[in-house]
């Protein structure tokens, strides 16, 4: 489903890691102020109704649990509807033991059946994931994840975490960046959350990319394609230990580059980006085939 065309003619980014701030392919993990854990913005109403069409219809491509993981995915829901009633009170409102969704007039449980990892994912527009410390490293437990970004979650669940970064340039077995995250995951500290970006480019604005990386179709021009945002955090659950991470996605038109107030600075930082990254990076991307062509109008954006 993609977003009403109205929410694709906004004027500003919220994020721009694409222009040379947060480089791919690397970690870049960065302190949280706590308030700024979530991010709603306009479009909660379209996207929370995505996530209800999709827990609905493709629940077993969206959701994976550990038999085990109830006591931290009720932690995590607990942790994630104080939050957003305290920072959020003109979104989500707690009535008893519920949580009011304000704009779209939903209340959801905090307490009853299912999965209380999905009913957290019914508030926010972040996608969920409990990792959890095993004897093989840090491992996906459980997760609702509505929107991948080119992944499948039925061949990540509950594998370590560098087995569900064998497919990244860098981040796979063995390799330091998959040893320096299992520290950084064994060190965190649950009064300080840390952040990331990550981005890439897409050929539409759905939401739901379960493709895996590399296979979706990247042709035609700059201003036919969509900026796909992730902001990540990590936050370490007090109680249970486990760390939950958290998926944002961010959307824009990239057509939205060309009549931006820093047009020739945005289109410069994504070049360099993009000129920066080698042949494995950008088959990892999707863009093998499109560099050069996306290149060619970066360049002539940032004169």
């Amino acid at each position: 489903m993609d977003r009403p065309d109205a929410l694709e003619k906004a004027t500003l980014f919220r994020h721009t890691p694409w222009d040379g701030s947060h480089p791919l392919f690397r970690i870049g993990l960065a302190p949280l102020e706590p308030a700024a854990w979530i991010e709603p913005d306009e479009t909660l109403p379209f996207q929370l109704a995505e996530k209800e069409r999709l827990l609905g219809e493709r629940l077993a491509d969206v959701f994976v649990e550990e038999p085990d993981t109830h006591g931290a995915q009720s932690e995590a829901l607990e942790r994630i509807a104080g939050h957003a009633a305290r920072h959020f009170p003109h979104v989500w409102e707690v009535e008893d033991r519920s949580v009011r969704v304000l704009p779209i007039d939903r209340r959801v449980d905090l307490e009853g059946d299912g999965p209380p990892l999905i009913r957290a994912s019914r508030l926010v527009q972040e996608d969920l994931v409990l990792m959890r410390r095993g004897e093989a490293g840090w491992r996906l437990a459980a997760a609702c994840v509505c929107f991948p970004s080119s992944w499948r979650l039925r061949e990540k669940a509950f594998r370590p975490i560098a087995q569900i970064h064998a497919p990244v340039p860098g981040f796979g077995p063995g390799s330091r960046n998959a040893g320096l995250i299992e520290r950084i995951f064994d060190k965190l500290q649950p009064a300080v959350p840390v952040w990331r970006m990550n981005w890439s480019i897409y050929p539409d604005s759905q939401l739901f990319h379960g493709e895996a990386s590399g296979e979706r179709a990247l042709d035609g021009e700059l201003e036919s394609r969509f900026l796909r945002v992730e902001r990540q955090t990590l936050t370490k659950l007090p109680v249970s230990g486990d760390i939950l991470f958290t998926i944002r996605i961010h959307l824009d038109a990239a057509a939205l580059i060309a009549v931006h107030p820093e047009r020739a600075r945005l289109a410069a930082g994504l070049a360099a980006q993009l000129r920066a990254l080698d042949a494995a990076q950008l088959a990892y991307k999707g863009m093998t085939d499109l560099a050069a062509r996306l290149l060619a109008r970066l360049d002539a954006l940032a004169v």
